[in-house]
C-alpha cells in the first residue's frame, strides 16, 4: 500500500468580521420602546452576535442573554460564542417583537433593539435607524416603526431619495408655519459600523 502526500497548505488568513450596524441612544437620552436599532447583515445568529456584542460589552456591560421572536430567525442557537464568554439565546413568539431584539447584561439592565431586516435598502435603513435611536424615543414598537416607514416610503427595493422638504420634516425638521426654536442638548445617538 502506498500513500501520497500533498504539499501542506498554507492557512488561510483569518477574515476580519465587519462592525455591527448600529445606532444607540446615548446614556442621557429618555428610554421610550427602543434603545436604538440594529441592521444585521444576515439572518444567522451564530454570525452576527459576535459582531454586535464587541461593540455592546464595552458600552453596556457584558451581554450575558438575548431573546428574538423565531419568525425572521431561521436557526436560533441556544448559545453563542462571543469574544471571552458565552451569550445565551432564547426566543419567545407572543412576548417579543419579531423586529425587535432582547438584550440583558449583569447588573446593568435590559435594552430593546430595533432589528432592521438585513434585505433593506441603505436609505429605508439610515430612516429606521435614525427613528429608533431619536433622542425622544419613537412612540411606536419595532414592528409599528417598520409598518409606518414602509406605509409612508413604499416597499420599492430601491431606495429614492426623498423630496428635500419631505426628509426635512422626516428627520425632524418642522415646515416653515410651525418653526420652533431648537434647543441643544447632547447628542441624541451613537452610531456604529455604517
Amino acid at each position: 500500500m502506498s500513500a501520497t502526500l500533498h504539499p501542506t497548505l498554507p492557512h488561510p488568513e483569518p477574515v476580519a468580521t465587519p462592525p455591527a450596524r448600529l445606532t444607540l441612544k446615548t446614556g442621557g437620552a429618555s428610554r421610550g420602546l427602543l434603545d436604538g436599532a440594529w441592521w444585521p447583515r444576515s439572518r444567522d445568529l451564530l454570525s452576527e452576535l459576535p459582531a454586535l456584542t464587541d461593540v455592546l460589552d464595552p458600552e453596556w456591560g457584558r451581554i450575558t442573554r438575548i431573546a428574538v421572536n423565531p419568525k425572521y430567525w431561521p436557526v436560533i442557537p441556544q448559545q453563542v460564542p462571543v469574544d471571552g464568554h458565552i451569550v445565551k439565546v432564547g426566543w419567545f413568539t407572543p412576548e417579543i417583537d419579531p423586529h425587535k431584539l432582547l438584550l440583558l447584561s449583569y447588573g446593568t439592565g435590559r435594552w430593546d433593539l430595533l432589528i432592521i431586516p438585513p434585505e433593506t435598502g441603505a436609505e429605508s435603513a439610515a430612516r429606521l435607524m435614525a427613528a429608533a435611536s431619536d433622542y425622544d424615543g419613537p412612540p411606536l414598537t419595532a414592528s409599528a416603526l417598520i409598518a409606518a416607514d414602509e406605509a409612508r416610503h413604499g416597499l420599492a427595493a430601491t431606495d429614492e431619495p426623498l423630496d428635500p422638504n419631505e426628509a426635512w420634516e422626516y428627520e425632524g425638521g418642522a415646515s416653515e408655519s410651525a418653526a420652533v426654536p431648537h434647543q441643544p442638548g447632547p447628542p441624541s445617538r451613537v452610531i456604529v459600523g455604517m
